[in-house]
């Protein structure tokens, strides 16, 4: 379908791609990751023809129909909602080729999905903000269902029930899927490769994104003994022409060994993860049991009432995310607990010695325009060194010189991950975040993680981060309608919690169909008890061979995973590395029992599904 041969890209003197190679086919699943800088957007605009390659090629099918969701949307002018989802861009509202009623009714369904209501539909465009701007052109996207659909950050504007919805219905859409994005979830749930653009190459690896990190790290262990063996050879080399350059006896042989390392394919050391936090997190002073009370909370914008007597109530130390669809009021909550926004009646009551911090997503406001970036994250009452603070200013991108760049001419972006950085410097004990993972990359969002895993305060949060929620919080808020739930558990707890409900819900629902009426049956002849006692018994046969299938397919996948286990082991030791090649032909082997493992386990859950059908049936048959 789409063939990138062996193209080049630099900009500024600055290589980021040099023969990079990739194939995409028909209904393949690539997630494409890299840090910030690295060039996945170039790549993006090579492979869509708005920017060309210095060298290579982008060759398509022919035929081949490409769709493309940008992070930012284009301005909108008086064009509905439904305008937007329904025509494609360039073709009039009227041309028949284009409008039909089929067209116009999965649009309607595709909207609904992406979280608009019925009434939005009609709606001119320019009075949404830009995230649901986003959404609009995202559900043409999906209308169309082009050959190649390519996703630039899709879940940036997405609460997390809508991206739910979103991953389930591009898990069973037919094409195939380019997709940047830092949302690792999304990705293990979503890819079946990742693309990373690593030292100027683009380097698949089979599997999803936590599959990937574990490929990486090996490739990576085995590069570095590689690079270590090399430089240690080159070492002894040199010191031997070190000593006996100058010795006429021998300076032919140390000629001799400077041509040896010339000629020697250099092997590069292995990039760096870039850095990691690495400082004592400062903790806040200790709070009272109870952290923070709401009491019959009533709020209203003009006639939207979005709460009436609301109450709410967090204990030191609980991490806890709001989830529920976008204007349920979670963002409206996260306020009034910062004292941000007051409500026209009831109380806000803080904790003994509760001191309250609110992490909006745009924070610009809060920081001093003339200030560096070092000297605006230096500004902190705690005592902590310089060197501490760069580290962590590294892990949220701000690195080497960037440091020094004056605030004011920050981006909204940078500004807002400042803000963040400060925060960490100096948390209060009640810490109340909404989407604190916007504008960060994977390694800064792993930094984030580790800094709220070591703080001992309050966090409430709000985030459509799956990976972020299940790293952090271990109570669920759903809000929905002015109406509050605490489930007592992680986001897992929850998720199962509401599987149980809703099959709760369907088995007692006052609109299932009405029992039917039983009809007595007609007494059954001899021939017919014969032919039903003969299919019994090949029933019980057929069984009989599903258990044992099952039974030599349990083996084998526990076979499987016994070598898996073996085989990690082996990599993990450092002697493997001492042997060249070694890491690489274990990676490989490691790579087939993947796929040996998973056709197995689909085999598996393919028997034990038709022994369920049988063994039903068999109940079936003997209650008669």
């Amino acid at each position: 379908m789409l063939t990138i041969s062996g193209i080049s890209k630099s900009f500024g003197g600055r290589t980021l791609l040099e023969e990079a190679i990739l194939q995409v086919n028909r209904e393949d699943r690539i997630g494409l990751v890299g840090p910030n800088g690295a060039g996945k957007s170039t790549l993006f605009n090579m492979i869509l023809g708005t920017e060309s390659p210095d060298d290579g090629q982008v060759i398509f099918q022919r035929g081949v129909r490409v769709g493309f969701l940008p992070q930012e949307s284009a301005p909108v002018g008086d064009e509905t909602v439904l305008h937007i989802a329904t025509i494609p861009p360039g073709t009039h509202e009227h041309d028949e080729a284009h409008f039909d009623f089929e067209r116009e009714a999965k649009a309607k369904r595709l909207l609904s999905g992406l979280g608009f209501k019925e009434k939005d539909f009609l709606r001119p465009a320019r009075e949404l903000s830009g995230g649901w701007v986003m959404r609009a052109h995202l559900a043409r996207l999906l209308v169309e269902e082009p050959d190649l659909l390519m996703l630039d950050e899709p879940t940036n504007h997405l609460d997390l029930e809508t991206l739910i919805w979103f991953q389930e219905y591009l898990q069973g859409y037919d094409g195939a899927i380019l997709l940047i994005s830092h949302d690792r979830e999304f990705l293990n749930e979503l890819v079946g490769s990742i693309v990373e653009i690593r030292q100027q190459k683009l380097i698949q690896y089979r599997g999803n994104y936590d599959t990937f990190l574990v490929q990486k790290a090996a490739q990576e262990a085995q590069q570095l003994a590689a690079y270590k063996n090399q430089q240690r050879e080159i070492e002894h080399l040199m010191d031997f022409v070190v000593r006996f350059r100058a010795k006429a006896s021998k300076a032919a042989q140390a000629q001799s060994k400077l041509k040896q390392i010339e000629r020697m394919e250099k092997i590069e050391a292995p990039e760096s993860a870039g850095p990691t936090i690495g400082f004592s997190f400062p903790q806040p002073q200790r709070s009272g049991l109870r952290a923070i009370d709401l009491k019959n909370i009533h709020l209203s914008y003009g006639a939207n009432k979005v709460y009436e007597g609301m109450d709410f109530q967090s204990e030191r130390g609980e991490k806890i995310v709001l989830v529920g669809p976008n204007g349920s009021g979670k963002s409206t909550l996260l306020k009034i607990l910062a004292g941000v926004l007051v409500p026209q009646q009831g109380e806000r009551i803080l904790g003994h010695n509760v001191n309250a911090g609110y992490f909006a997503q745009y924070r610009g406001d809060t920081l001093t325009m003339s200030n560096t970036v070092l000297q605006e994250a230096l500004d902190t009452p705690q005592r902590i060194t310089e060197q501490s603070i760069r580290t962590l200013l590294g892990s949220f991108l701000f690195r080497g010189d960037d440091v020094f760049k004056k605030v004011s001419v920050l981006s909204g972006g940078e500004k807002s991950r400042l803000a963040l950085v400060k925060i960490l410097l100096d948390p209060p004990n009640l810490l109340l975040m909404d989407e604190p993972t916007t504008h960060l990359d994977m390694a800064s969002i792993d930094a984030l993680v580790e800094a709220l895993k070591q703080y001992e305060g309050t966090l409430i949060f709000i985030s459509h981060d799956v990976y972020f929620i299940r790293a952090l919080g271990n109570r669920v808020v759903h809000v929905n309608a002015g109406k509050l739930t605490k489930y007592a558990g992680d986001y897992q707890y929850y998720l199962e919690v509401i599987k149980a409900t809703n099959a709760r819900v369907a088995l007692t629902s006052t609109n299932r169909p009405a029992a039917p009426v039983v009809v007595p049956r007609p007494a059954k002849t001899k021939e017919q008890k014969r032919a039903e006692a003969e299919e019994r018994q090949q029933r019980g046969s057929k069984t009989k061979d599903a258990r044992q299938k099952i039974h030599v397919l349990e083996k084998q996948v526990q076979a499987l995973e016994t070598k898996q286990a073996e085989l990690t082991k082996v990599l993990e030791h450092p002697d493997t590395y001492n042997k060249p090649g070694e890491a690489m032909r274990i990676n490989r082997e490691m790579a087939d029992l993947a796929d040996e493992l998973e056709t197995c386990t689909a085999r598996w859950e393919e028997a034990s599904t038709s022994l369920a059908e049988l063994e039903k049936a068999v109940d079936g048959t003997s209650e008669e």
